[in-house]
């Protein structure tokens, strides 16, 4: 009977146990990120009243005789279940869909989380409002040709949007042209802004006029220029001693050939040139811009086709100062500038974790984990690779916590304490029986 009295009181306190993880998870089912925990439980060790006895001659082998001990806590788990996302509108909330969780910083100490609630903070670092802690990811380098990478290779580091920062202005280096000459017609203009270095406008000028059948000439023109200071080349190769370009079409309506008046360009892209002068503060500045027309036997660029003249697109990669407008976050995490002048620029990514064992996570409050001797170390990447899921900006991943789950878990248990409770009850008052022996 005292064996029966521990066996209540292992099953009431074990009990209590699951009760407090179930009262633990309702009380979070509104908390963002939140994982749930769940309890499984053990039989404790079984005495041996009679060990087991192996068959002999004339006889059949015995069983053992065990009685239990009670009952144990085996595990408490924390499941890590994809929890559903709730849209916010905040471009700074983000959530992940997939495996993976943020990395945030405080001092030297890491921490990881499914809670996206971020906001930017007075130096522009991407933060967890509620702790301070930093956002973990890449920031972007400017090369030398201007072009924004990102190394996801390297070290994390705290994620700055730069919120006053300006975009400096680029002098336009190319130019793409996407227009069609009509086969019969006569002449033809596009113009298009090109930028010098200060982000001061310029008007380019292209004026077409057929000289003869499948021949344009196009004659290039920089009304700012320095007189006399424009001259057109056929391409890197060329020498061009004037403005103007000979263009020789196909009769598919493609182009086969530019030339300059000295050198002929007949293979590949297409891509003669401009260079002119313009009046700076310090005298003379010569600006080259590339010209990209089409590709020898192709139809894209410049064609000539039975068609109206046409000028649908002209691009060029030049533009004026700028100053950062707001920012967005796409899928993969990064963070994309969006400036005045209409420039995109990529500021940053941020980075996600996985670990082989996200189970063996120590939870450290603010719905944040730690590294543990079980949870294998941090495995950093980008979203969308490397098993990682991706990023939905503008929502919150809510908590995994199922109610309806929770409440049957919840009578489960209240009907198990109430059994081990009467276990304890009844075997008090046998015990009240042989106690009233004596009487």
């Amino acid at each position: 009977m005292m064996r029966s009295l521990f066996a209540g009181v292992s099953g009431l306190q074990n009990h209590q146990t699951r009760m407090d993880v179930v009262g633990n998870n309702i009380s979070n089912v509104n908390t963002y990120g939140f994982k749930k925990g769940r309890v499984t439980f053990q039989d404790m060790i079984s005495q041996s009243l009679t060990s087991a006895a192996r068959p002999q001659d004339g006889k059949g082998g015995i069983n053992p005789q065990q009685v239990g001990l009670g009952m144990m806590v085996s595990t408490i788990d924390t499941i890590h279940t994809q929890g559903a996302l709730q849209v916010t509108g905040v471009n700074t909330d983000l959530a992940i869909q997939g495996e993976g969780f943020f990395i945030e910083k405080s001092g030297d100490k890491t921490f990881y989380s499914r809670n996206g609630a971020f906001s930017v903070d007075s130096t522009g670092s991407l933060v967890n409002p509620a702790t301070g802690f930093r956002v973990q990811g890449w920031m972007s380098q400017t090369d030398e040709a201007g072009l924004d990478t990102i190394n996801t290779a390297a070290t994390v580091e705290d994620i700055i949007i730069p919120v006053s920062e300006k975009d400096p202005a680029r002098a336009t280096q190319n130019t793409t042209f996407f227009s069609n000459l009509q086969k019969t017609g006569e002449n033809h203009q596009s113009d298009i802004t090109i930028y010098d270095s200060t982000g001061t406008p310029h008007q380019l000028r292209a004026t077409f006029a057929r000289t003869e059948v499948n021949t344009w000439e196009m004659n290039l023109d920089v009304p700012t220029a320095t007189a006399g200071s424009i001259n057109a080349s056929a391409g890197a190769a060329g020498a061009g001693t004037g403005t103007t370009l000979t263009l020789v079409f196909n009769d598919n309506g493609s182009l086969t050939s530019v030339g300059d008046g000295t050198n002929t360009d007949t293979e590949g892209e297409l891509v003669p040139n401009i260079t002119f002068t313009y009046a700076g503060t310090a005298g003379e500045v010569t600006q080259t811009i590339n010209l990209a027309i089409g590709e020898v036997g192709i139809p894209n660029g410049i064609t000539q086709f039975e068609s109206p003249s046409t000028t649908k697109a002209i691009s060029q990669d030049g533009y004026t100062m700028g100053m950062l407008d707001g920012f967005s976050i796409d899928d993969s995490g990064t963070i994309t500038g969006i400036y005045s002048n209409g420039n995109r620029r990529s500021l940053a990514q941020v980075g996600l974790a996985k670990f082989a064992n996200a189970g063996g996570l120590e939870k450290s409050g603010n719905s944040m984990f730690s590294e543990s001797n079980n949870s294998g170390a941090a495995n950093i990447g980008v979203a969308g690779g490397a098993g990682l899921g991706s990023i939905r900006a503008g929502a919150l991943e809510m908590s995994n916590v199922d109610l309806s789950e929770q409440f049957t878990d919840m009578i489960i248990t209240q009907r198990g304490f109430q059994a081990n409770a009467r276990t304890i009850t009844t075997a008090d008052q046998l015990l009240q029986e042989i106690i009233g022996l004596k009487r």
